[in-house]
């Protein structure tokens, strides 16, 4: 079985103590570990398999705090960086009564975009792994060449790229920029997530199916698209695979698109899942897949906190578990 990477950033989410209401409103916060490719990696080795996550935190408590809380889940951090140049990156968070949120981000910049391309190194990976990446840190920075360098030494050895743009534009001082930037690195990956309110501002194209094919370019073999509690549909070049979701008693909705992105990696790497089986192994076993990536994201929801709110294996297998007739 290969082997999960995921790169870019490991925070700290502070979350509210109550509902409901604004920022600007919250007295008290929790402080729970998070960051998309981090809780995608947490995902991944909570479900049993090997992961490891490459990035840099600061020389500082909450980076202590991290780097334990990876180790504590089994995610490998011989390629987590510590650096004293900035601190680790902290976001705030709001959760309305449906448990949506609203984020406020320190890091200006945060060590997680000092990290550098001549940190990545090619012999890290082999032909039966898997690259995970998201956008938040593609903005300018040291830590977007790390990303590029990583993708080419991926697919090099053989490996499968999964990208999810997982967009937080508060991050982003050019909204355009953003997107340009996802459609760039869009044609390098093997298997795009998008989520259902991410997908016009992406394509730029209104109709839904229009925006959907449009990202069948480059490398593309894959299109997640999830829609929340309504499920998932997947797309290769020529089949589309529909799933449903779960309905559960929402908590906290941190964290539930990287534990479906992380479920159905974890699906893949346990099918030892490559660039050239790839669309095979999702067209014979979709069902199964799609049905445990839903359940593991929704279940995700019933606690608060990303990593800390990740569901046994064991606990996701049974409640997705189709009912005999």
């Amino acid at each position: 079985m290969g082997k999960l990477f995921s790169i870019g950033e490991v925070l700290i989410d502070m979350i509210p103590a109550q509902k409901g209401l604004q920022l600007k409103e919250v007295e008290s916060f929790t402080r729970v570990p998070g960051g998309a490719p981090a809780n995608v990696a947490a995902v991944v080795a909570t479900y049993g398999n090997e992961s490891a996550l490459i990035t840099k935190v600061g020389e500082d408590a909450f980076g202590d705090f991290l780097v334990d809380t990876l180790r504590e889940v089994g995610v490998g951090t011989d390629m987590v960086y510590r650096t004293e140049e900035a601190n680790t990156a902290l976001a705030f968070v709001s959760l309305r009564e449906d448990g949506e949120r609203d984020f406020s981000f320190y890091r200006n910049p945060s060590a997680d975009l000092l990290l550098r391309e001549d940190e990545i190194n090619p012999d890290w990976f082999a032909s039966n792994d898997l690259l995970h990446f998201c956008s938040v840190d593609l903005v300018e920075s040291p830590m977007k060449y790390a990303h590029m360098k990583a993708i080419k030494s991926m697919k090099e050895k053989g490996g499968v790229i999964s990208f999810d743009p997982n967009v937080r534009l508060p991050l982003w001082k050019d909204h355009e920029l953003c997107r340009q930037t996802i459609l760039e690195f869009i044609p390098q990956a093997h298997i795009v997530k998008i989520s259902d309110d991410e997908l016009a501002f992406i394509t730029g194209i209104e109709d839904e199916q229009q925006a959907i094919q449009s990202l069948f370019t480059g490398d593309v073999q894959v299109v997640v698209f999830t829609k929340g509690a309504e499920g998932a549909t997947l797309y290769t070049k020529e089949a589309v695979y529909e799933s449903n979701g779960y309905k559960v008693a929402v908590v906290d909705t941190t964290g539930a698109g990287d534990a479906f992105i992380g479920g159905f990696l974890y699906q893949l790497l346990s099918r030892d899942v490559s660039q050239e089986n790839l669309t095979a192994i999702l067209d014979r076993d979709h069902d199964a897949i799609l049905r445990f990536a839903n359940a593991s994201g929704a279940l995700t929801t019933t606690g608060k906190g990303a990593i800390s709110s990740i569901p046994a294996k064991e606990v996701v297998e049974q409640f997705c578990k189709p009912v005999a007739n």
